[in-house]
């Protein structure tokens, strides 16, 4: 997976838009769950993925064909439209300059100037996935700080990590000790249930008449976005069946929260919202209070916002249907993205100071000032972050 803008959606009604490979494989994951008949998903909620005539609001946007064509193997037959499925018949070759990305991302926000992007990244392993993975990175971030209104950032690393720990909770066979097989699907069925936790319709945001109007991914941003130029969203999620212990929820929700720097700086979040799904159950509500004072105090919230935790409840658990299922969903606007843009930053300093691969982006089009605008516009967001006063 390259960092790439995955998926993109933007109102008033919502389009749901993937890219590249990566995009369409957690796409993939994300119709599949939402198209999960086992999941009784009720008439009114299905307005924001679906149009009138049944079909799914997403447009599939790959220069190869085989993910694309997989997908519509393995998704309902008929949900697609044909017309929105635009394939090419070769690859781009991991190079940021050839590829469709950041360039949809200007695109549409010169189109649409008053609409809405919230923009679904994957970065990738830190420990190597391209020769031009920094110069990728960089690119990409800087496109979407300028271009997004907001940005769900998932790590390969920390949803490998994330994603293992589940297994071995869930897994009775797999030994303490031993690094449970992780698949791409594994870690796009996560996220995929990351953003189904935050993005499917809550009863607060319904009509009188119980229709989903589709606002969630927009008041997701007025939440967790208060400052324009700070956009970076970290996600994490914990579910479980049976009996709602909502501490310990909090528990896995904040195990793998970053905590500091490498410098030692402690991290902290401007804002927080806190999505909490269960199956008809009314726990969350009677300890709530105590819920979100310690996902105010794990995420070490700035004090300069009076009303740093926001909190949605639905009584309708979409992740694990057909159970007695209770689900925790934390976007955080975290300071911990300071520490992925400076290894981007110092990384592709490095090769554009030794002009490594430079004539690729040169060859399709990319010139010095893209590269300068990319690294100015990330010493700007890291500056910002590490401005805010905790």
């Amino acid at each position: 997976m390259q960092l790439t803008d995955c998926m993109q959606f933007r109102t008033m009604s919502a389009v749901w838009l993937q890219l590249g490979q990566c995009g369409n494989q957690l796409g993939l994951e994300w119709w599949q769950l939402l198209t999960n008949e086992n999941a009784a998903h009720q008439e009114s909620d299905r307005y924001p993925f679906f149009a009138r005539d049944g079909k799914l609001s997403a447009l599939c946007v790959d220069s190869e064909p085989k993910v694309i064509r997989k997908l519509q193997k393995q998704i309902k037959k008929g949900v697609f439209r044909d017309s929105n499925l635009i394939l090419g018949q070769s690859g781009r070759g991991n190079n940021w300059a050839y590829g469709l990305g950041a360039r949809l991302c200007e695109a549409i926000r010169d189109e649409y100037p008053l609409g809405y992007i919230l923009s679904v990244t994957v970065a990738p392993h830190q420990a190597g996935e391209s020769p031009l993975q920094h110069y990728n990175s960089l690119l990409s971030l800087s496109w979407l700080q300028r271009y997004a209104d907001g940005i769900l950032l998932f790590h390969n690393d920390s949803v490998l990590k994330r994603t293992a720990a589940l297994l071995r909770n869930t897994t009775a066979a797999v030994a303490a000790d031993t690094q449970p097989h992780i698949s791409f699907s594994s870690m796009n069925t996560y996220i995929a249930s990351c953003l189904a936790g935050l993005l499917y319709p809550i009863n607060m945001f319904k009509t009188g008449s119980r229709i989903s109007m589709g606002m969630e991914p927009w008041e997701l941003l007025r939440s967790v976005c208060p400052n324009p130029t700070m956009k970076f969203l970290y996600t994490a999620q914990a579910c479980k069946r049976g009996t709602a212990f909502w501490d310990s929820l909090i528990s896995s929700v904040v195990h793998t929260l970053p905590r500091e720097s490498a410098s030692g700086q402690p991290h902290f979040s401007t804002s927080v919202l806190a999505v909490a799904r269960s199956n008809q159950d009314n726990s969350f509500l009677l300890s709530q209070n105590s819920v979100l004072l310690k996902l105010k105090q794990a995420y070490r919230c700035v004090t300069w916002n009076p009303f740093p935790v926001d909190c949605w409840i639905d009584f309708k658990n979409i992740i694990d249907p057909g159970h007695h299922s209770h689900s925790l969903t934390v976007c955080a606007n975290h300071s911990s993205v300071i520490d992925l843009l400076e290894w981007v930053t110092e990384k592709a300093q490095v090769m554009y100071k030794a002009h490594a691969y430079l004539h690729w982006y040169w060859k399709y089009g990319c010139e010095e000032e893209d590269f300068q605008q990319a690294f100015d516009t990330l010493q700007s967001v890291m500056k910002d972050y590490s401005s805010v006063e905790h």
